[in-house]
């Protein structure tokens, strides 16, 4: 009894020693990594960060490398065909005169027709080479490759459209996350601003200088500016991990680096380039010349196919035309063998009235394409229209609000010299640090609205590029 308690405390022992060295040894690369998976940003960094790594970037050009693909494998219609056959059986040989028409169920015999029907079996073997080939074709392989460049450039235009998508739904969050960390430093300001002015009021309340009415409102304002700290820190951590959710890394810790987001805006960026260089409008375009393609390969289809072909092969049987069999392995070595070259046309008559109608098809389909892309024209039209209209407006505001937050400096270093001497009531000084902070919020917003219209004004012209260039300029050559 005494050995098997024994033996029960050693293993016991033993596990310990095994798994706390283990367990504590894994907590410490788990706090490593994430340590090490806190990255920060400046806007171009992330942009291309999201570019490299975001899935929908990667599954657009997974799609363009298919079409791609797609277009080489239509180019092999251009190749001959060989086709190899072996074959070895064990079978009667009972053959009768007659038609019998084509169909993938009886297997047809060779060889006369003999007097009697019997179950002997013999060996049969064969074995061939059939080379094809069609030496002409009235443009129809050519209007197929077409199609499939077509497809190609769809792709093409496609995975640009998502790069472009990529890149404003990246610049976006990482201008609200900067304004969002704007916020919560105004409202840090604001919580430390209130608590200066709540001890005094409470040390004057003490000493029968102030009404107790004025600590509790001190306190109610207080108490209301550290719930608006909350709340923008809570919306902090929200565009945080928004903003990682489109960089491709869900989850991880992110910081931004502003650069010279907060500092004087642009004043303006370079000329548009034509919408139609938009890559949504090209990828409309490519998708009307796409259903041109296969309109032009429908046309090409109702032609005679001509095929040239070759074929060479070899037969044995072990039957005999008597009637008579030849027993043992007769059969599995080849007896004859032959070789043909010939041209065979065909021509698919009646194929003429589905033709007709898939080119139908295919015709309504490049008319709704058509309508499409001059309805992508005058979206984008409206798109850049209303970014412009919102980019001079945010340079206006902004042009105000340094005024906003001087006047209102200035008003909450008077409003509480006056309750000081006794010359102004609470309400006035707590609305004096209201209107501060919100002054401090809108001046730093403000300059990040500029630079998030400018954003879109691009983002609207199809490349973030001229945006990104005022800013490395901003930045004196780079961020």
């Amino acid at each position: 009894m005494n050995g098997s308690r024994d033996w029960f405390i050693a293993v016991l022992i033993l596990v310990w020693a095994f798994c706390v060295p283990r367990f504590a040894h894994g907590q410490a690369p788990n706090a490593q990594g994430t340590a090490q998976s806190q990255q920060t940003f400046t806007l171009e960094q992330a942009v291309e960060f999201a570019l490299k790594n975001y899935p929908a970037v990667r599954a657009a050009l997974e799609q363009q490398s298919a079409a791609q693909s797609a277009v080489a494998l239509t180019r092999t219609s251009y190749l001959p065909r060989a086709d190899l056959l072996w074959q070895s059986n064990r079978a009667t040989r009972n053959n009768v005169f007659g038609l019998l028409l084509p169909q993938a169920v009886i297997s047809p015999i060779s060889g006369p027709v003999l007097p009697t029907a019997n179950g002997d079996s013999v060996w049969g073997s064969a074995a061939g080479l059939l080379f094809s080939w069609e030496p002409l074709d009235f443009g129809y392989r050519r209007a197929k490759v077409d199609a499939a460049k077509a497809n190609q450039n769809r792709a093409t235009t496609e995975a640009s459209l998502t790069r472009l998508d990529v890149a404003v739904a990246v610049t976006d969050a990482f201008l609200t996350l900067l304004a969002a960390e704007q916020n919560v430093h105004a409202a840090e300001a604001d919580v430390n601003r209130r608590e200066v002015l709540s001890r005094n009021i409470h040390a004057l309340a003490a000493n029968q200088l102030r009404p107790g009415a004025d600590a509790s409102r001190s306190d109610a304002e207080l108490a209301r500016a550290r719930i608006n700290l909350i709340r923008d820190q809570q919306q902090q951590e929200i565009s945080r991990a928004i903003l990682a959710e489109t960089l491709g890394i869900a989850g991880s810790g992110v910081e931004v680096s502003p650069g010279p987001l907060l500092g004087p805006p642009p004043q303006e960026l370079p000329p548009a380039p034509q919408l139609s260089t938009h890559p949504l409008a090209a990828a409309q375009s490519a998708k009307v010349d796409e259903e041109r393609a296969l309109s032009r390969a429908l046309s090409r289809s109702y032609y005679p196919k001509f095929d040239f072909q070759s074929t060479v092969y070899g037969r044995g049987t072990g039957a005999n035309t008597d009637g008579t069999v030849e027993g043992g392995a007769n059969g599995l070595a080849f007896d004859r063998s032959n070789w043909a070259v010939g041209l065979t046309v065909t021509f698919p008559l009646l194929d003429i009235f589905s033709i007709r109608a898939n080119q139908g098809i295919e015709n309504a389909n490049k008319r709704t394409e058509e309508a499409r892309y001059d309805l992508t024209l005058q979206g984008l039209k409206r798109q850049f229209a209303e970014a412009e209209i919102a980019l001079e407006n945010a340079r206006r505001v902004s042009e105000e609000t340094p005024k906003e937050l001087e006047a209102a400096r200035a008003g909450e270093a008077q409003a509480g010299a006056r309750y000081g001497a006794g010359l102004a009531t609470i309400s006035e000084v707590a609305d004096a640090q209201g209107l501060l902070v919100q002054a401090e919020i809108d001046d730093s917003v403000a300059r990040l609205a500029v630079w998030h219209n400018a954003a879109s004004v691009a983002a609207a012209e199809g490349d973030l590029e001229p945006f990104f260039k005022v800013l490395r300029e901003k930045s004196g050559g780079g961020q």
